[in-house]
């Protein structure tokens, strides 16, 4: 007998939409459904909304549904996603008269929303923990290299000489905001929608907030319409997502620079490094490629959060209820292993730092200092200094002199050709003016390259880690609890 494809659902619909979506609740939502349904039973319970062995039976036809997994739950037949399976289920276990009731008070609505938002905590505080221990790999790291002196770039080119631990000590710093955003991405998600029925509540006399604290949410959301309407809660992850990404590729850009032969700033451990099928010599660094993949894959994911959020009316719509799911739930596992993979790295990685010692003050990256030492020695305006300066390196560069071999002689030559006088810098200051330890050591404002300096940065980063560690934990011990409130509220109904 030929199908009635003017039927819903349509068979294309089937395939494209509902058994991808089907599949994807199954993954997501059936650990969250069963906590929410019986959350939702004890609340009804509670406000006498319905009996005890009404709830008693709810309650147990759970349990079945739960020891029986989620492959028991088949689409079929009026049919269409997990909520109706499980329906189907809990009404044949309990009876219609019990097993129907338990819809009361409630949508499709504000389940699903909540069942989205009980699905990103586990996945958000993971994403966390995975970015607290790259800024711990991150600050040991720095912490081992605060003497090791390299060249800092502006415009990929040589700008001044800095020390490896204040170069990571800046890319924690952005790695520290980006676990804030998570955090906040964390708070704005953890807030219960349920209650708000399909849009507008309901007139049954529900307790929204006991709803709520079953399932370790920290608050409701208040408004009925933002319940099933907000969308912030799933674009704050892209966002934050989105920070962390660029934060992490331009950390990796760098690091592929420094992997060159041409730089030779660092050696990737062997365990990340491919050899060529042809090349002998080739240690190619292709953990740091995955790594820039990766990043662009969390970054295309969070877009497509954002972009599906985009010009849609502020109410209760598909687009961001199943579909969005793969996007969401897919950047945030891409994130796990770009973190987990980073810290590893950083875990192994070598520094060459003898050589980055001597590429610190290749290409008179000091003479910052030497204008800075004309103001103060000599009294000469700042823009005179640079003048002058500036026609010392074009001269020592013709020359093809080094910075240590420019000397006080050829300096007030300079001086003389371009602003008419000589100069009283001693040769002392001129050394010291051009060496790159102490141009380093000079810098002992908070948050410069010094290493005095750069180690409180880092010690303020560690007590940041810390708490944020302290907050991870709280957050944890908090859902720990609800789920032990919800057991424990359960097993008494189920006992009476």
């Amino acid at each position: 007998m030929a199908r009635d494809d003017s039927a819903f659902p349509h068979p294309l619909y089937d395939k494209f939409i509902l058994q991808p979506s089907f599949e994807a609740a199954k993954t997501h939502y059936f650990a969250p459904m069963l906590a929410a349904n019986r959350a939702h039973v004890v609340m009804l319970r509670r406000c006498d909304i319905i009996s005890d062995d009404n709830a008693k039976a709810l309650l147990d036809a759970l349990q079945k549904v739960e020891a029986q997994g989620v492959d028991a739950l088949t689409r079929g037949a009026g049919v269409e996603d997990l909520f109706f399976a499980m329906e189907n289920k809990l009404i044949e276990s309990a009876g219609a008269a019990y097993g129907g009731n338990l819809q009361l008070a409630r949508s499709r609505n504000d389940l699903g929303y909540a069942l989205t938002r009980l699905a990103l905590r586990p996945r958000l505080l993971e994403a966390m923990e995975d970015l607290l221990h790259l800024r711990g790999s991150l600050l040991r790291f720095a912490r081992e290299h605060l003497q090791t002196l390299m060249p800092g770039y502006t415009h990929t080119q040589p700008a001044q000489p800095t020390t490896m631990a204040h170069y990571v000590a800046g890319a924690l710093a952005g790695l520290e905001r980006d676990a804030a955003r998570l955090f906040f991405a964390y708070e704005t998600n953890n807030q219960s929608p349920l209650g708000a029925a399909a849009l507008t509540g309901t007139a049954f006399p529900i307790d929204r907030q006991l709803s709520a604290r079953l399932l370790g949410f920290d608050a409701i959301q208040l408004s009925t319409y933002d319940s099933i309407g907000a969308s912030d809660n799933l674009t704050d992850v892209a966002g934050a997502l989105s920070s962390l990404g660029v934060n992490l590729s331009r950390f990796t850009h760098d690091m592929l620079f420094w992997a060159t032969q041409e730089s030779g700033a660092i050696r990737i451990h062997k365990s990340f490094i491919q050899i060529s099928s042809i090349m002998p010599q080739k240690r190619n660094p292709v953990v740091l490629e995955n790594l820039r993949a990766r990043i662009s894959r969390m970054l295309a994911q969070a877009q497509g959060i954002v972009i599906q959020c985009h010009n849609i009316p502020f109410g209760d719509t598909q687009d961001i209820e199943d579909p969005i799911l793969p996007p969401l739930f897919g950047s945030l596992e891409t994130s796990r292993e770009i973190l987990q993979l980073y810290a590893a790295v950083m875990n192994t990685l070598q520094v060459n730092i003898d050589h980055l010692r001597e590429r610190a003050s290749a290409g008179f990256t000091t003479v910052t200092e030497l204008a800075d030492a004309l103001v103060r020695e000599c009294g000469l305006p700042f823009r005179q200094a640079h003048h002058v300066v500036s026609a010392l390196v074009a001269s020592a560069a013709e020359a093809q002199l080094k910075p240590h071999e420019i000397t006080v002689e050829l300096l007030n030559r300079v001086a003389a050709e371009q602003i008419g006088t000589t100069l009283t810098l001693s040769d002392e200051a001129l050394r010291q003016a051009l060496d790159s330890q102490a141009f380093v050591d000079g810098r002992v404002l908070p948050g410069g390259a010094a290493p005095r300096a750069t180690a409180e940065v880092l010690n303020k980063q560690e007590a940041k880690i810390v708490d944020d560690h302290s907050r991870l934990e709280t957050a944890r011990l908090s859902l720990s609890a609800a789920e032990r409130e919800l057991r424990d509220a359960v097993r008494q109904l189920q006992a009476s």
